[in-house]
C-alpha cells in the first residue's frame, strides 16, 4: 500500500488522472466516471480500450491514452477473449504527470502502476466477478464456449495472484455498496469506504399521467443477469414483459420467449424513462453489485421486484418500494409478482427512497472523502466573473 507520508500535499491545484477499465458501453460504471470527470474538470482518462461514441461525449473528450489492446482485431467487441493479457495491458499504461490517480475499477484498473509520489484512490464497482465467484457464467455464450471456459480455468490462478498482489498499489479503496465492501474485505483483506453510485434523479422522475400493463427489464443480456429466469417465468403468465438491452444472450433468450415477451434492444434515455414510468414494476432477477437501474425505476415512482441478494438489498425497501424473492426460480418470481399486485404502491414514497442516491449526494460524499483523506478542497475561482470551482490542496 502506498505510504501517504512519502507524498506530502503540495500547494496549488493537484494534477488528477482517471483510469477506467474499458470504454465500450455506457452503463453504471461509466456514469460514475462521468461524475468523476465533473468533479475533476482537468483530469485526463487512461483506459485499456475505447470505442468512441459509445460513451458520454464528456468522457470521449477526456481520453488521452489506450493500451496495446486497442490495436487488436475487434477489441471493443471481443475484449473478453483477451482477458489473459489484461495484467500486461493495464501495466503498459504510462502515467507520469499526476499527483492523484483515481481508478474506476471492475477488472484491472485498480492494478495500474502508480506514478512515484502520487496518491491512488480506487473506486471499486466489484473485484473481478469472473475470478471471485461468477466464473461459471463468464463464457456461457457463443461459439467455443467450452474451450473458453477451460482457458479461463487455466489462467484464473495467475489472474487471481495478480489481482491480490496489486491491491497494495491502492492507498484508499471506495466500494460502490456494502455488498462490494465485504467482497473487498474477503478478496484483498482491505477496508473500504462506501459511496453509492450517482443516479440522475432529476432526469428520472414520475409522470402521473403515465401508465401501462407491462413489466420491464432493462439490462445487458448476459448470462449472470439471469434474464432467462424472467423469460421462463412469463411463459406461464398473461402479462406482457418488455426487455430493454442487448448482449450475447439475445438470440438464445428470443428462442425461449413466449408471445408476451418483447425485446426492444437498446433505447435512448428518454425512451427508457418513458418505459420506467409506465411499467407495473421492473424486474431484477440477477445479482447486482449495486444496481443503478432499480434506483432509476424508483426515481420514476415505480416498484422493483428483485432477487434478495447483492446491491438490491441496499436500495429496495420490501413492501414500500418493492418486493424480494429468495430463490432464483421461475415460480418464486411469479409469486413475487403476484404479491406486488396486492400492494397499493405510493409513487411519492418510492421516489423519496431514490433520492438517497442522487448525483448531488454522490458529489458531496466524494468531496468529503477527498477532503478528509487527501486534504483536497473545492472553492470558488479567484478570477473575476469566473464561477467555476477551484480544486486545490488545503
Amino acid at each position: 500500500m502506498a505510504d501517504s507520508a512519502l507524498a506530502p500535499p503540495r500547494s496549488g491545484e493537484p494534477r488528477v488522472a482517471l483510469v477506467h477499465d474499458w470504454l465500450t458501453v455506457n452503463r453504471g460504471a461509466e456514469k460514475v466516471l462521468l461524475e468523476l470527470c465533473r468533479l475533476f474538470p482537468s483530469a485526463e482518462i487512461h483506459t485499456l480500450l475505447w470505442n468512441p461514441g459509445n460513451v458520454h461525449p464528456e468522457i470521449d473528450r477526456r481520453v488521452v491514452q489506450t493500451s496495446f489492446l486497442q490495436r487488436f482485431p475487434g477489441a471493443p467487441r471481443l475484449y473478453r477473449n483477451y482477458l489473459p493479457l489484461f495484467p500486461k495491458a493495464i501495466e503498459s499504461l504510462k502515467i507520469s504527470d499526476a499527483d492523484i490517480l483515481i481508478s474506476s475499477s471492475h477488472a484491472v484498473a485498480k492494478s495500474v502502476i502508480v506514478p512515484e509520489g502520487a496518491r491512488h484512490v480506487s473506486y471499486v464497482h466489484t473485484p473481478m466477478r469472473y475470478l471471485w465467484g461468477d466464473t461459471a457464467s463468464y463464457f456461457q455464450f457463443g461459439r467455443g464456449r467450452h474451450l473458453k471456459s477451460a482457458a479461463l480455468k487455466a489462467v484464473s490462478p495467475y489472474l487471481r495472484r495478480f489481482d491480490v498482489r496489486t491491491a497494495d498499489r491502492v492507498e484508499h479503496f471506495i466500494a460502490n455498496s456494502e455488498n462490494v465492501r465485504e467482497r473487498i474485505r474477503q478478496v484483498y483483506d482491505r477496508e473500504a469506504a462506501v459511496i453509492h453510485p450517482p443516479v440522475d434523479t432529476d432526469f428520472y422522475h414520475p409522470d402521473p399521467a403515465a401508465g401501462g400493463d407491462y413489466y420491464l427489464i432493462a439490462s445487458a443480456l448476459e448470462p449472470h443477469k439471469r434474464i432467462d429466469l424472467a423469460v421462463r417465468a412469463f411463459a406461464g403468465m398473461d402479462a406482457p414483459l418488455v426487455v430493454v438491452g442487448a448482449g450475447t444472450q439475445q438470440a438464445e433468450l428470443r428462442s425461449i420467449a413466449g408471445h408476451n415477451v418483447s425485446f426492444v434492444g437498446r433505447v435512448s434515455d428518454e425512451e427508457l424513462r418513458r418505459l420506467y414510468r409506465g411499467c407495473r414494476a421492473a424486474l431484477l432477477p440477477g445479482v447486482e453489485d449495486f444496481g443503478i437501474v432499480p434506483v432509476e425505476v424508483q426515481a420514476c415512482g415505480r416498484p422493483v421486484i428483485c432477487f434478495k441478494k447483492g446491491g438490491a438489498c441496499e436500495t429496495v425497501i420490501p413492501g414500500e418500494t418493492g418486493v424480494y424473492f429468495e430463490a432464483q426460480k421461475a415460480g418464486a418470481l411469479r409469486a413475487a409478482i403476484a404479491e406486488s399486485e396486492q400492494i397499493a404502491w405510493d409513487p411519492e414514497r418510492i421516489r423519496r427512497n431514490s433520492l438517497r442516491f442522487s448525483r448531488a449526494y454522490f458529489r458531496d460524499r466524494m468531496k468529503q472523502f477527498f477532503a478528509s483523506h487527501l486534504g483536497l478542497a473545492w472553492g470558488s475561482s479567484s478570477s473575476p466573473g469566473d464561477r467555476r470551482k477551484e480544486l486545490r490542496f488545503a
